[in-house]
């Protein structure tokens, strides 16, 4: 069945301003402007497939399972990275999932989005990686917008014959007066119809997807979409819960998830799992918002700036010790971060443009800093009982712990 998806494309009332004509005018300034990524939807339906291993153009978030490290390249698919010898790790083959940004695993079974379906491989032989199932629109609501931008560009698009699979982000000048006009009309709206028709592995704290026992927990913008996997090739979808506005991540410990969007962190009961129920919640003011659990605390990124919101950046450590009632212990500034992890008493952070954190949280009111990884872009992060994986800026890195600190055992050029 297929259903119509308001898409909103801010279009531009001018033409296109060249850098050079306008460098010096203070009537221009540098923006950032989304362009929309297509594809027919035949190719779509159509475009899932192994191959041999490619350059990243996008690296997004990292999946470790067994000997193996699952890296998403954005919109694109997954590059599939043979870890069995972490000192010397070795892509082997990309999985091409249009519209792909999340995967689990469990028992050999790799479940993918692809923009609105659900895709389902069986990797227990990974030279030999089969497409076993795709379930048609059940992630209902799972398009993802760019965050920070200030233009969405007008292109030419067939709502009959092509689909919109991602984004392309750049810089470009434009007039100011332009950007302003963009809050007092709204600019101009184009409504595009997007063809709507045992073992597991370990995700980081950017995850949208999470496997909990039978269950496959995927979140969207507003709903906890559930999956029943007891039969792995044939999930079972199941009645979607809604949970609210901007939902970005998901994190389980226990019988509760922790969901992280864009105005707070929402706790699920999932003592049922076929029917989440709300807890209680969090609020912060408006920015992106990762959340991990370690004991009684939930540990949150919040990035303000740009579409992330007006809030400052920082860490928030949330007392968790009453479930029904969730309360901020304490905060620390930080510059831009993003994924977070935490592996007994330490706790890493990566801060974007400002590199990888470490830090002893034995008291969580007074942080130690272990060390700080700078001159590094990071993004996401997983700490394995034995290593820490980390990506950032198309590279995969991998430390090995020390008892107060960490060592860098190996990188893997992704591009």
């Amino acid at each position: 069945m297929k259903k119509k998806m308001l898409v909103l494309l801010v279009v531009a009332s001018l033409g296109f301003i060249s850098c050079n004509d306008n460098e010096d005018d203070d009537r221009y300034a540098d923006y950032l402007v989304a362009r929309p990524l297509k594809m027919t939807k035949a190719e779509f339906k159509n475009g899932v497939d192994v191959i041999a291993p490619l350059p990243t153009e996008e690296s997004g978030k990292i999946y470790a399972y067994q000997d193996y490290v699952f890296v998403n390249d954005k919109y694109r698919g997954i590059h599939v990275i043979d870890n069995s010898n972490p000192n010397a790790p070795k892509k082997i083959s990309f999985i091409k999932i249009a519209g792909n940004v999340d995967i689990s695993v469990k028992d050999d079974y790799l479940y993918a989005d692809s923009l609105m379906d659900l895709i389902v491989l069986d990797i227990s032989d990974i030279t030999n990686i089969t497409i076993v199932n795709r379930l048609e629109n059940v992630l209902r609501d799972n398009v993802i917008w760019p965050l920070g931008v200030d233009f969405f560009e007008q292109t030419d698009f067939d709502y009959e014959n092509e689909i919109i699979i991602g984004w392309e982000v750049f810089t470009e000048r434009r007039l100011i007066a332009e950007y302003e006009e963009r809050f007092l009309n709204g600019g101009d709206i184009l409504f595009a119809e997007a063809a709507n028709d045992a073992g597991t592995g370990q995700g980081g704290s950017l995850a949208r997807f999470k496997i909990v026992g039978d269950f496959l927990y995927a979140v969207d913008s507003h709903n906890i979409n559930v999956f029943n996997i007891e039969d792995l090739e044939n999930p079972q979808d199941l009645e979607d819960v809604y949970a609210g506005f901007d939902i970005e991540t998901i994190f389980n410990r226990g019988e509760h998830l922790f969901l992280g969007s864009m105005r707070g962190m929402y706790i699920y009961d999932i003592s049922s799992p076929a029917t989440p129920t709300f807890v209680s919640e969090f609020e912060h003011g408006t920015a992106c918002d990762p959340v991990v659990v370690d004991g009684d605390y939930a540990y949150v990124t919040l990035r303000g700036g740009n579409g992330c919101g007006a809030i400052e950046s920082g860490l928030f450590i949330v007392d968790i010790s009453n479930i029904s009632k969730p309360e901020l212990k304490i905060s620390y500034p930080m510059d831009g971060p993003y994924g977070l992890g935490v592996k007994d008493e330490k706790l890493f952070i990566c801060d974007g443009e400002s590199g990888l954190k470490v830090y002893d949280k034995t008291n969580v009111e007074d942080l130690v800093s272990l060390n700080h990884f700078k001159d590094i872009f990071t993004f996401d992060v997983i700490p394995l009982d034995n290593s820490l994986l980390m990506v950032g800026d198309e590279v995969l890195y991998q430390y090995e712990y020390l008892e107060d600190d960490i060592k860098l055992m190996s990188t893997l050029e992704l591009d």
